[in-house]
């Protein structure tokens, strides 16, 4: 199961893995602060790409297609995040304040299209 939770929520038992999937550490939130079980810098967008989307509401769209095709070109970063949530909750943290139009929401919509992918070619097997 995929969660998504801001990085200043306080922690939960039911999170599971929690993995910030941000490329820049979230402000004001001293390391030792933040409950976590990996940073995973690679699976978050381009830094090109975060600064044209620049949490514009109206590029929302466009901002998905651009960064579902930087996932497809690197595999190596999402596959992980997707194995661990085989039987298991991961919870991807995020810092922006948007909560519809962040990158945690479009990357869980990516892996969970993937995620049912990968279920519905085991059951043609």
């Amino acid at each position: 199961m995929l969660r998504i939770k801001r990085t200043y929520d306080p922690p939960s038992r039911t999170d599971g893995l929690r993995m910030l999937v941000e490329r820049l550490w979230p402000r004001g939130t001293k390391k030792e602060a933040l409950p976590m079980h990996a940073w995973v810098k690679d699976v978050a967008p381009s830094g090109k790409l975060r600064q044209w989307f620049d949490h514009r509401p109206e590029r929302w769209d466009e901002f998905r297609r651009r960064y579902h095709r930087e996932l497809d070109a690197k595999p190596e970063a999402w596959r992980p995040l997707l194995s661990a949530s085989r039987g298991k909750t991961v919870t991807l943290l995020y810092s922006s304040h948007d909560v519809i139009h962040n990158s945690a929401v479009a990357l869980r919509e990516y892996l969970t299209k993937h995620q049912r992918r990968a279920e519905t070619h085991e059951d043609l097997h």
